[in-house]
């Protein structure tokens, strides 16, 4: 059903959950692999698909989920697991996938709905 645009957005929080988790999942990941592509690749896929979710304002999925990849490095320091210097300044730059994978499915969803909307 789509919304107005000064509408607010039905059940937002539980977005916003999941892009928190799907960050810390992507940290846990990139710690466990060590592989930047990689972390990129799931950066990019999760943000697609909150994107795809909730297309309007795309930019605060990639703030909601890159934003839990370096705190969760950061506190792997407490667990004693310490992750390079290169992991850290890495997972800052996962932004810039988030940022073409938010977008693309905001993209997707709005293309998808003019597709199927009756006229």
């Amino acid at each position: 059903m789509p919304t107005d645009e000064h509408s607010p957005e039905p059940r937002s929080h539980r977005v916003y959950a999941l892009a928190a988790i799907a960050g810390i999942l992507t940290a846990i990941a990139d710690l466990a692999v060590d592989d930047l592509l990689f972390t990129a690749l799931l950066v990019l896929a999760a943000c697609m698909l909150l994107g795809m979710l909730r297309p309007r304002r795309p930019w605060r999925w990639v703030i909601a989920m890159v934003v839990f990849v370096p705190l969760t490095e950061a506190a792997a320091f407490v667990l004693k697991i310490s992750p390079t210097r290169a992991q850290m300044y890495g997972s800052v730059l996962t932004a810039l996938p988030g940022i073409a994978g938010a977008y693309g499915g905001a993209i997707m969803r709005t293309a998808i709905n003019n597709l199927w909307t009756k006229h």
